[in-house]
């Protein structure tokens, strides 16, 4: 039976190293891009932008996308420098067809300076919506009079339907790296951007010009009614990577298969906040500390069920602390599903709750015995040992109820019912302490270790709930020290009434009661 324990669990270590790789690897292959090695090669395509040319940076709003019925032109960068970084807030007016729940679009041109972008053979323009359209907020109530606010005029608020919202939010990004692309290596993701043109015996590259759809956020949006002539738009340009921009592009893909399957722009703003307010670096950390999380809660609850499905007694176990921890797992884990915390951090904590019911059914020897739809309880019978366990167990409960009771009275006036579930989910872990004391050796426990600590800083998760990780590292530094302080005593007989070496001496260091 242990060796195909083993065997399974390396199976499943196994196949956690090479998702971890192989996610490694693509990661890779999107922001690495193969160089041109020697310049002078027929299949390099040099960068246009390594001339130093002179650029012009112009942005026009139009009702349609190929600028059909007109365009207008709301903002110029004249000296344009691809290595400054700028922000300018612009008001746009509206056309009428737009306040009427239309669309308005922004071409945005890099062009030669002095040369109009409508006559320039080597300019770059990328179209971006500046509307979408969205349900609009439910009319803000007033706490004291009770009334609903004033509707903007042509708002309908009986009409639950989408309306059109301003993206308030222009963000403008060039590549200002000059790198040398292999056209026998170009990546299929940048394809669609580049543009090149024959100088000569070179094949140069345009500019590569991306607009940042993922900086639009719903915070951003402005609703736009009958009555809204102009509006403000900040636009916003830095330079970016080669590497980020494929990584973002790739992002930005995803986003958009995700609304064309039925995402709404709230569910997709959800997915946007985790790639624009998060470091690129920090991602990958949360990316790996996750996955060594879910693969630490596997290994943990895998030894948890070997532990107590061979377990035969409750000798030198507490079985109040299994009682609540089974209570206080379930009343988190609803509180969790409540808050619709992260999968992350759900499913664990479900799997958690199962098996700390599972556990009490063990610790106190409960049988289930249905007879047709109604099941009755059978509680076995303890031997010498265990109510030996159970007076231990019960004078820690004594001694922990002097500092347990005036705590409830003040968690009863100060905080709720879950603060006081994750402090005597704490405090519940002291008797299993008491009794190793009183025993003088230490049973195999199962304790979130210290990357808990991390994954509570990088998943979201509710506060409470993050405060709760530390709370174990404690009881876990106290229980290495009685592992160091009550080593494993061989001649100790166990349920079965073996030892593994009935002529060798304990070696734990004595202690007055």
């Amino acid at each position: 039976v242990l060796g195909s324990t083993t065997s399974f669990t390396t199976l499943i270590v196994g196949v956690f190293v090479v998702y971890v790789l192989h996610t490694c690897w693509v990661m890779y292959g999107i922001v690495y891009t193969k160089p041109c090695e020697n310049p002078k090669l027929e299949n390099c395509i040099n960068p246009y932008l390594a001339g130093k040319p002179r650029l012009q940076l112009s942005i026009y709003t139009a009702l349609r996308p190929n600028a059909d019925g007109g365009h207008t032109l709301i903002h110029e960068e004249e000296d344009f420098d691809v290595e400054t970084k700028f922000e300018r807030i612009v008001n746009v007016s509206l056309p009428k067809k737009t306040c009427k729940n239309g669309t308005l679009y922004a071409m945005v041109f890099l062009h030669q300076a002095g040369m109009s972008p409508w006559q320039d053979p080597r300019q770059v323009h990328l179209v971006s919506q500046l509307t979408t359209y969205m349900i609009p907020k439910p009319p803000e109530v007033s706490l004291i009079s009770g009334e609903e606010a004033t509707q903007p005029k042509g708002g309908d608020p009986a009409v639950d339907r989408p309306v059109s919202h301003w993206r308030s939010r222009l963000t403008l990004n060039v590549v200002s790296e000059d790198f040398i692309f292999d056209r026998d290596f170009l990546p299929s993701d940048v394809h669609r951007y580049l543009r090149v043109f024959q100088n000569g015996k070179k094949r140069v590259y345009l500019p590569l010009l991306f607009v940042d759809e993922l900086s639009n956020r719903v915070k951003d949006l402005m609703e736009i009614n009958s009555t809204s002539t102009e509006l403000p738009l900040t636009i916003s340009y830095d330079t970016i990577s080669l590497g980020k921009l494929r990584f973002w592009i790739h992002m930005q893909d995803a986003v958009y298969s995700l609304q064309q399957f039925g995402f709404t722009e709230k569910d997709a703003d959800e997915i946007k906040g985790i790639f624009v307010e998060t470091n690129l670096y920090f991602l990958a950390l949360t990316f790996f500390v996750a996955a060594f999380h879910l693969l630490f809660d596997f290994l943990a609850f895998k030894h948890d069920i070997s532990f107590w499905k061979q377990k035969k007694s409750m000798v030198g176990m507490s079985s109040k602390a299994v009682l609540w921890r089974c209570f206080s797992t379930i009343v988190i884990f609803m509180y969790l599903f409540d808050e619709q915390t992260s999968l992350l951090v759900l499913i664990p904590a479900g799997v958690g709750s199962m098996i700390e019911v599972w556990k009490v059914k063990k610790a106190f020897k409960i049988q289930v015995i249905w007879k047709g739809v109604k099941p009755t309880f059978i509680f076995g019978k303890s031997d010498e040992s265990e109510r030996r366990t159970v007076e231990y167990d019960t004078l820690a409960m004594k001694y922990l109820s002097y500092l347990l009771y005036p705590m409830s009275l003040i968690l009863s006036l100060m905080v709720s019912f879950l603060t006081g579930v994750y402090a005597f989910g704490f405090l519940f872990m002291l008797p299993q302490l008491f009794v190793n004391y009183k025993f003088i050796f230490v049973h195999p426990q199962a304790f979130n270790t210290f990357i808990d600590d991390i994954f509570a800083f990088i998943i979201t998760m509710p506060t409470s709930h993050r405060l709760a990780c530390f709370r174990d590292d404690v009881v876990f530094l106290v229980y290495l020290y009685q592992r160091w302080l009550y080593p494993v005593d061989k001649t100790r007989m166990n349920e079965y009434g073996l030892s593994y070496n009935e002529e060798e001496k304990p070696k734990g260091k004595s202690h007055k009661d």
